[in-house]
């Protein structure tokens, strides 16, 4: 595939503008922090200009690199790699109590971490979650204005796309067809359109206020979700406490909630592997009873999916309920991209771990524990995997027991 340089600097640019001016709706005299794999500098950077562009007080990079992490991660103390450094934490937690804008962007190779104890990787990873907590629950709380996108990297680009001349150009043009970009300057716009359309789906969803979700296909779902009082459907654009709008992920198509952590009862099956510490895990299965995991398996990689799991309380129940039509321009692409970020929007899916505490009425108010009273999750991690199928049915229930065909065939039965 021979890229036409003048297409995509016109790409480039539209991709940067979206994340800024779309993506985190930066405003002027605000602070952006980047999260950025090494790999993905050049765009890192574009990121920045077009934030100074757009009157950005100051812009911080903040690098990451999966080659050292996993020469960290074989070579180092385990008392090394249960210490997370607090000039990190300090750095995160000062940009953010700043009102920084934070743009991650979600470029792993799926397998960058295959091999490595899991032991070790769970010892950084919990260090990492307790050194954050904070800094977490504020953005999970839309304290601050976030956004996760993403650029190819040469190991996840032939990874998705391994029989390919230029696996990396193939990967862009994916990416951009779910972002919405052409090069015409028109994204933005596209964008309004799409968010309104999940804004009418999630308000179909607020006003049937309904009490439980009862999930089923052919290759055996048949799951129960019971939802608190007083729970909200967001997607698509959302606002910070102080009223900015912004959009958290690009691409979405998702509208989503949360459970009620001892909600959920039944089982479920994954439609999609899922990538976890740099390790691929396929053919997830699990059983919950009284919200919580009392049996799984998985194809490949169960060791880690018995990491995950036990990571804390919180991480054997799940703080997400997210619905995506299966007819979504993600899904239709066909493409299985081993990030998160794409392939839970080609598919409904369910997330181990924490709430969101703005999916609760006057969650984002309350504290941990208060929140717990209300049945919403806590955990140190939040690990999203799909469930959709072209069969998915979905009806709810409400609280005077009428029953609403939500999904049918994998889509919404009202849009």
């Amino acid at each position: 595939m021979k890229r036409n340089k003048e297409k995509m600097e016109a790409q480039l640019s539209e991709y940067a503008r979206l994340a800024v001016r779309t993506g985190v709706n930066l405003r002027e005299g605000q602070p952006l922090v980047v999260n950025s794999p090494i790999e993905c500098a050049e765009f890192a950077r574009r990121i920045a200009k077009e934030a100074y562009d757009s009157g950005a007080k100051d812009v911080t990079i903040v690098w990451n690199d999966e080659k050292f992490s996993r020469l960290r991660f074989e070579m180092a103390s385990t008392e090394a790699l249960g210490n997370y450094p607090d000039w990190r934490r300090r750095l995160y937690m000062d940009n953010a109590t700043d009102d920084a804008a934070i743009v991650s962007v979600h470029a792993e190779d799926p397998e960058a971490f295959l091999g490595v104890a899991p032991e070790r990787l769970a010892t950084a990873q919990q260090a990492a979650g307790e050194a954050l907590l904070e800094y977490r629950a504020r953005i999970m709380s839309n304290k601050n204005a976030w956004c996760v996108i993403s650029v190819p990297t040469e190991a996840w680009a032939k990874k998705v796309f391994p029989d390919a001349d230029d696996a990396e150009s193939a990967l862009w043009e994916a990416i951009f067809s779910t972002v919405r970009i052409t090069g015409d300057g028109e994204a933005e716009a596209r964008w309004k359109r799409h968010t309104d359309f999940l804004r009418r789906a999630s308000d179909f969803m607020n006003a049937c206020a309904f009490e439980s979700l009862h999930y089923t296909n052919e290759i055996g779902t048949d799951l129960t979700i019971h939802l608190p009082e007083g729970h909200i459907w967001a997607g698509g654009a959302e606002e910070t406490q102080n009223g900015r709008t912004f959009v958290a992920n690009l691409p979405t198509e998702e509208i989503y909630t949360l459970p009620h952590r001892e909600g959920v009862d039944g089982f479920v099956a994954a439609t999609k592997p899922l990538v976890f510490q740099g390790n691929l895990i396929t053919g997830i299965r699990f059983r919950f009873e009284k919200g919580r995991v009392v049996s799984f398996e998985a194809e490949k990689g169960k060791v880690h999916l018995a990491k995950l799991i036990e990571t804390d309380e919180g991480s054997a129940r799940l703080g997400e309920v997210a619905l995506v039509p299966y007819d979504s321009p993600i899904s239709k692409s066909g493409i299985l991209f081993y990030n998160t970020l794409f392939d839970e929007n080609a598919s409904c899916h369910l997330a181990l771990g924490k709430a969101y505490p703005t999916c609760l009425k006057n969650g984002a108010d309350m504290d941990t524990l208060t929140l717990l009273s209300y049945g919403v999750n806590d955990s140190l991690l939040h690990e999203d995997f799909m469930v959709g199928s072209r069969d998915l049915s979905i009806t709810g229930t409400t609280k005077d027991g009428k029953e609403i065909p939500v999904f049918k065939n994998g889509n919404f039965t009202e849009f």
